[in-house]
């Protein structure tokens, strides 16, 4: 069968390959197009194989509220060029909605989970692997749920780099929730108030405090009260409602969040890559590997 431009360009526009990909498939399958989508697809399914050992570092992280639920979650890619692709973003989006609406518990089952095409989320990545080029990871979600009394506080900084979801029960002031959110975004506390720090935890630091003091010299008679004046110094560090507010330095978060009448109830905070180890690839190994055609 003759396979002309307009078939081409008919496969380009379903599946994103290139023109050279789509009239190879079409020649292979003599002219089906559903069989060259999926002669497409499984090409783009064994490139993604091949990019399994890459690591995705870059991407974005992205927030959905949809009423009393919310999204949040992080997509990694190889490049910071292609987490700002198009292509990248419309992905991220349709994961979002799809994770809102099926609630997956974990993200094995997000990823065997259907979408509202017939794929899953497996397929439906790999398939924008075959049409980007890189490695892509759906590398963690948190769905959250309120009621009408609380508010969601979603704040995205650095077009993405790092996302904040907050929670503030009780009130229903979702601009004061996204200032808790920005503040958090900058100054990155592990807990919402002190008694979420573990004792082991506390003891660790008063131990490494103690030491300290004693290693400046500082008479033993009084070391123990300036260890727990500096352990006050840790929690400000740590615990947000102990942490002076952004955008009113002579007001502590806590007191901020009490003047809306809320409390905070919980907050999640998502960094693009954090906890991956970006690997370090010698340049001159790699130009070498290229010459020996490796």
């Amino acid at each position: 069968m003759a396979i002309t431009a307009q078939m081409v360009k008919e496969l380009r526009e379903k599946t994103g390959a290139g023109m050279m990909d789509c009239k190879k498939a079409l020649t292979e399958v003599n002219g089906d197009m559903e069989a060259a989508v999926d002669f497409l697809r499984e090409k783009g399914l064994s490139s993604a194989a091949k990019k399994a050992d890459r690591i995705a570092a870059e991407g974005t992280t992205y927030i959905l509220v949809d009423g009393n639920d919310a999204v949040i979650l992080e997509v990694n890619a190889e490049t910071d060029f292609v987490a700002k692709n198009e292509a990248f973003q419309t992905l991220v989006k349709e994961l979002a909605e799809h994770l809102l609406a099926a609630k997956p518990a974990s993200i094995e089952e997000a990823i065997e989970s259907k979408m509202s095409n017939g794929a899953s989320v497996a397929d439906h990545i790999s398939n924008a692997v075959a049409k980007i080029g890189e490695k892509i990871t759906l590398r963690r979600f948190e769905v959250r749920t309120k009621t009408d009394n609380d508010a969601f506080g979603p704040y995205l900084h650095m077009g993405g780099r790092i996302a904040v979801l907050t929670i503030l029960e009780g009130t229903t002031d979702a601009e004061a929730a996204k200032d808790v959110a920005m503040h958090i975004a900058a100054l990155n506390p592990k807990y919402i108030s002190r008694d979420q720090v573990s004792e082991e935890e506390v003891e660790h630091e008063r131990k490494i405090l103690t030491e300290q003091a004693l290693n400046e010299g500082k008479p033993e008679n009084i070391v123990a009260k300036m260890v727990e004046g500096r352990l006050g110094k840790y929690f400000e560090e740590i615990c947000v409602l102990d942490q002076a507010f952004v955008k009113n330095s002579d007001q502590k978060v806590g007191d901020f969040v009490k003047s809306t009448g809320g409390t905070l109830k919980e907050f999640i905070r998502y960094a693009v890559g954090e906890g991956i180890e970006k690997r370090e690839d010698n340049f001159a190994d790699e130009v070498m590997s290229q010459v020996k055609g490796n």
